[in-house]
């Protein structure tokens, strides 16, 4: 069973996991497998919904995670942070706008906003693991 102490390590393999499968359905539009790229965002929208819901839950019950250490370090920490927060509020609309647009058929509005939801989708994944990396591997408090 996992534990509430379990989820930021289960958060960053679901953060990693979406970043593989945004990447990859990436990939497959470009290669006209509009198929596999369904298949492929979809679940990649799976697996941010469940870590949303495991993000939410393990702070609640735990709250927040101070940053232990001084210096370079924390400069670093916080440069990714500061630009990896306000991202993914940004995130929920966008993927909400772009699957939307791919409901109603509208491909070519869909394109237009996917070029702003694939990257700000896979940095937030990226630094999302960057930051629990940081916070849980490197620098454990």
């Amino acid at each position: 069973m996992i534990g509430y102490d379990d989820l930021p390590a289960l958060n960053a393999a679901l953060n990693a996991t979406s970043f593989v499968l945004v990447a990859t359905g990436w990939l497959c539009i470009r290669r006209r497998k509009v198929a596999a790229h369904k298949a492929c965002m979809i679940t990649a929208m799976g697996i941010s919904t469940l870590f949303l819901v495991s993000y939410v839950v393990y702070h609640l019950e735990h709250g927040t995670t101070r940053f232990p250490v001084d210096g370079w370090p924390r400069v670093l920490y916080f440069s990714v942070l500061f630009t990896h927060t306000p991202l993914a509020a940004t995130l929920l609309p966008l993927i909400g706008i772009t699957a939307a647009r791919t409901l109603r058929g509208d491909f070519e509005r869909h394109r237009r906003i996917a070029r702003w939801t694939l990257p700000i989708w896979l940095y937030v994944s990226l630094t999302g693991v960057s930051i629990w990396f940081m916070l849980y591997r490197v620098w454990p408090s």
